[in-house]
Formats: structure tokens, sequence, C-alpha cells
């Protein structure tokens, strides 16, 4: 006589359970990382279903392409609160996450942002928005501390304009400033790639920091630099994470090597994070980014907190600070953090690589923090 399978490990079959995804899949957003948080959270789901779902029901997850617009993001925001999901999950640009959390919190939805890393993720204090995501403040004073440690006080930007750029910019400045470092903005709407690197030429600084969108026009700036014999000894940087994506060796190959970005991974993964990696490769047919895994971790956190609090859109917005879930990245939980309005995991993970020169598809973890 066999015996039976525990609840747990019985396929969901009850009505189901929804949650909104916010991704951005077209131009002119960031398709590939949206492709990668979409793997991260469908595989999620798929495991949370294979487990029993919540209480028996299946987890549905109910996609919308916001296409880094943050109009339509808000216009998705208020389709998925009509379609009834019990909370919204997803994001990787910070303008249309804010815009999202901020139309989400009106209208008393929860909401766990998975990517996005604008400090003033809400204007004022949300209870029902939190955010595995590390503020970009945390991050990009690591990576200032890293440029100060290898010896690059002298720092110029190329810089597009947006709250994003901008926001990253005021971070990197006052805290090398605080250190006697100094930062100079190249505005790359007025200077094409060849005008930056005479405006480098002529300069001090000893780093130039890509705060551009992927492709254009971080990869025209990064091949112009790398062809001007006078910038041979310029460090690129990249802390927004351009280059943690396959599609950055494949338009740049050796010229995109040894360009550090910041990455929201542990230097060695534990055994969920080992397996949940394996089967995202197998997802993905490529190495996974910590997009992923953020997107992985969002539903999982989600379906714990339906597990044990249901599907009140209230009583899952009150649960936040009481969130302890084991993520693939380390344990996860949610407090109150001096500037951010948000319910904030402080602090997932944080290192800086690069792509190996003589191997571009392989990472170098450069520094921890």
């Amino acid at each position: 006589m066999s015996t039976p399978p525990s609840p747990r490990a019985e396929r969901a079959d009850g009505p189901s359970v929804r949650i909104g995804a916010l991704v951005p899949l077209t131009r002119p957003g960031w398709v590939e990382a949206g492709r990668h948080l979409l793997a991260g959270l469908e595989l999620a789901v798929r495991e949370v279903n294979e487990t029993g779902g919540i209480a028996g029901s299946p987890l549905e997850l109910v996609v919308r392409d916001t296409a880094a617009d943050p109009g339509r993001a808000v216009a998705a925001v208020d389709e998925l609160a009509r379609l009834g999901v019990a909370a919204l999950a997803g994001e990787y640009h910070s303008v249309v996450a804010r815009a999202a959390a901020t139309r989400a919190d009106a209208l008393g939805l929860p909401f766990l942002c998975s990517s996005a890393v604008l400090d003033a993720l809400t204007e004022q204090p949300a209870q029902g928005v939190a955010r595995l995501a590390p503020a970009q403040s945390h991050g990009w004073r690591i990576y200032a501390d890293f440029l100060l440690g290898a010896g690059h006080g002298r720092i110029a930007v190329a810089a597009e304009p947006s709250v994003y750029w901008s926001s990253g910019t005021r971070v990197l400045r006052d805290h090398l400033a605080s250190r006697g470092g100094t930062v100079t903005e190249l505005d790359v709407r007025a200077l094409t790639p060849a005008a930056l690197c005479d405006e480098l030429a002529g300069g001090r600084e000893t780093a130039l920091l890509l705060l551009a969108g992927h492709p254009e026009p971080a990869v025209p700036i990064v091949r112009a630099v790398r062809r001007d014999r006078r910038l041979a000894g310029i460090v690129i940087g990249a802390p927004a994470g351009q280059p943690e994506f396959a599609g950055w060796a494949a338009l740049l190959g050796a010229d995109g090597a040894a360009i550090p970005f910041l990455r929201y991974l542990p230097e060695r993964l534990g055994p969920l994070g080992a397996r949940v990696g394996t089967a995202l490769r197998e997802r993905l047919a490529e190495a996974p980014s910590f997009v992923a895994f953020e997107g992985y971790d969002t539903v999982t956190v989600l379906a714990e907190v339906l597990r044990a609090h249901g599907t009140d859109r209230a009583g899952i917005a009150a649960s936040w600070p009481r969130v302890v879930v084991e993520g693939t990245r380390g344990l996860i939980r949610f407090s109150r953090t001096p500037g951010i309005g948000v319910w904030q995991w402080a602090w997932p993970p944080v290192q800086i690589a690069d792509r190996d020169p003589a191997e571009p598809d392989r990472f170098r973890i450069l520094h921890t923090g």
C-alpha cells in the first residue's frame, strides 16, 4: 500500500489566486532584463503550484508589458486592480516602478517591487509597498568606495537626463566629495561619442561611468573610448549593471570586458540559489542574471505571505514587517529604512563584478559589500 502524497506535494487545482506582474517586454524597455525577470517570476509560480499552490488554489501570474513607460504602467495597475489580483509584483525600471508604486498605494493594492532601486520609490511613506532590490544610495555608495579604493577619485559620468541617472550622479558626487573626489558630468545628448572622447582626453578624470541606456548610447560610447589611444588609461564603469546581460557581450565582445558593474548576488549561492540557478539557466538557455533571481524571490515571498495571511489586500499590505522568508540570496525580511518610504529588504548581497578580458563570458568578482 503506497503512502499518499502530502497536500503540499499535490498540484493546486482550485480557483486561481492572481498576482499582477509588471515587466518591460518591448522597447524602449530593457527587454533582456524583462525576459530574465519574467523567467524568475514564472519559475517560482510553477514551483508554488507543484507544491500545492495557495491553500489548494493555483497561483496565476497576470503579466502586463510596461515597455519602460510610466503611463502605461499606471494603466496596467488600474486594469490589474479591476481584475482582482491580490498583489502586484515585478518591474525593472525605477521611474516606471515609482509610478506603479504610487498608483498601487493609492488603490490599496500591495506591490512587491523586484528590481527598481530608486530611493524615492514613493514620495510619501507607503504601507502597502515593499522592495527586494537595494536602494540606489546603498549600492552606488559601495560602488563609489570601490572606485576610491582602486585609486579613482576623479570621475566622469556620461549621463542621460532622467530621475534615475540624476539620482545616481548625486549619490556618487556626494559620497566622493566627502572623501576628496570629484564628479564631472558629460551630457550624452549634446556630445557624440567622439566629442565625449575629446572631453575626456582634455580632462584629468581616470574613470568614465556609463549612466546611460543600453544598447544606445552606452555601446557606441564604449566602442569609441576603447578605440581612442588617448584614453588607454581610462577605466570604464557601469554601476547600473549593463554588462550583466549576455546581449552586452554579444554586441561588444572583448570591448565589453573589464567594465565593473553592480549586481545583487552573494559571492556563493546556497543550495536553494544553486538549484534555482540551474533551473533558470535551462529556462533562459543562458546564464541567469541577478534580475532573474529577484523575480524568483518576489514570488517566493508573495506565496508565503498569501499562505500565511490570505488574499485580502489589506492583510497582505500589513504583513510586510512580519515576513521572514528564505530566498535564493539569503533570508528576506523587510524593515523601515531612513530616507526610504517603502518596506525594504536591508540589504540584499551586493557585489561588483566585471567580465574577464580573457574570457568575456566569465564574470570576475572584484568587491563585495
